[in-house]
């Protein structure tokens, strides 16, 4: 990415970093917009969309197999952003990073190609706490091959019952798959221990980085995980593009998933001897502009101050949350100590999908719904809440303005 595109902060200014977001200049019926859906997906500050633009007006190409210059510059470019993966999650080394269209498409990589090695009887550790990307393609495995799902309970504080999780290993268990943090609860997972936990039984660990990679710090050598997911949209990056970081000796036991070009080493009528990691697991053309995206977005983001915005996203979570909990007709969902800046929320009497289209008239955009989590919905008794999160970009007046809209919205339903 040219360094054009991208400013270092002196020092962390959510207003400053606001400024860089173009899209939040808008107003909703009137109203200045107030972006409280970046668990959905955030925002991308103007580096982001400079460094695409640039990439498709002055040196687009496929990559990989070309001899010219656009060809070689935009290779340049894609393995750039992989280096810069790999560095944003401390990966030992960028072949470690395989590039996808998000952490769906990287979820289902790894049970597609692992899955391969697994017969009936065989046993995955989940949670009722994951996402329905961490859910959908075991049940595949589940229904095609006669794996046996456990699921890791849920505390009424929105915690993982650790010692029931510890309880479900057996010599069948082949695979750990859980969430970092919550995209409902906002819960973060002492990850460390479950993967010290699994790695006591010689179980390898995949973890749904999606949400937790926003609002913290990951290094995947400290944490030893084996396999690690994230996708870009919530990165401040694009959409169709995200990665999947894996031990290169996990990576280097796995079959491919998928079958075309760049996957392969040679191929004949007869045979076909497939790449090494990375590039076994890239069929076709990768998502160029996005991975480019992608990198600008994780530069920009490693460039500002994580811990700062950390505290200032916690504050703002903390002052809705106490106005909310002060409220005796409101549910909030999960209270685990130190939960990333996500709050769901009912209100009785009003359904969740009301309380957002009302609030939108505000120029107040939250989420509602079951958020693609519906076993955990169901664990804490609801079929639809209302989401808010916050980002980097998000003000204490965005906080506030939601809070007196809100209120407002209220008034009108009761």
């Amino acid at each position: 990415m040219s360094a054009s595109f991208l400013q270092v902060p002196a020092s962390f200014d959510a207003a400053a970093i606001r400024s860089e977001f173009p899209i939040l200049t808008r107003q909703i019926g009137g109203q200045p917009l107030v972006y409280l859906d970046s668990a959905a997906s955030a925002q991308k500050p103007t580096c982001v969309i400079e460094a695409m633009r640039h990439a498709m007006e002055y040196s687009y190409a496929n990559v990989h197999r070309g001899l010219h210059t656009l060809a070689n510059e935009t290779t340049d470019a894609l393995e750039t952003a992989r280096q810069t993966i790999a560095t944003f999650l401390n990966a030992a080394s960028d072949q470690e990073i395989i590039l996808t269209s998000g952490t769906t498409a990287s979820i289902n990589l790894l049970a597609s190609s692992f899955g391969l090695g697994l017969k009936a009887g065989d046993e995955i550790i989940l949670s009722e706490m994951e996402h329905h990307s961490n859910i959908v393609p075991w049940h595949f495995l589940r229904e095609r091959l006669g794996v046996v799902l456990h699921w890791v309970r849920v505390c009424d504080d929105g915690t993982l019952d650790m010692e029931h999780y510890e309880s479900l290993f057996s010599a069948k268990t082949r695979l750990v798959s859980l969430t970092h943090m919550s995209n409902v609860l906002g819960t973060i997972n002492d990850a460390k221990t479950i993967v010290a936990l699994a790695h006591k039984h010689d179980v390898p660990v995949l973890l749904d980085g999606s949400q937790a990679a926003v609002h913290m710090v990951v290094d995947v050598q400290d944490l030893d995980v084996d396999f690690y997911a994230i996708t870009g949209h919530k990165l401040y990056g694009p959409t169709g593009i995200g990665a999947l970081y894996g031990k290169m000796d996990r990576l280097r036991a796995l079959p491919p998933w998928q079958g075309g070009g760049e996957m392969i080493e040679s191929v004949s009528l007869e045979t076909v001897s497939y790449a090494d990691p990375p590039h076994r697991f890239e069929a076709g053309t990768p998502p160029i502009l996005e991975a480019i995206g992608f990198g600008a977005a994780l530069q920009w983001l490693m460039v500002q101050d994580r811990n700062a915005i950390a505290e200032h996203e916690e504050q703002l979570r903390r002052h809705v949350e106490d106005h909310l909990i002060a409220c005796e007709d409101v549910r909030i969902l999960g209270q685990a100590k130190g939960k990333g800046a996500v709050i769901s929320f009912e209100i009785e009497g009003m359904h969740a999908h009301d309380i957002a289209q009302l609030l939108d008239k505000y120029g107040v955009a939250i989420r509602a719904g079951n958020h693609c989590a519906e076993p955990l919905m169901r664990r804490f008794g609801s079929s639809s809440s209302c989401r808010v999160s916050f980002a980097a970009y998000n003000t204490m007046q965005d906080a506030q303005i939601f809070l007196t809209s809100l209120q407002k919205v209220r008034g009108f339903l009761e």
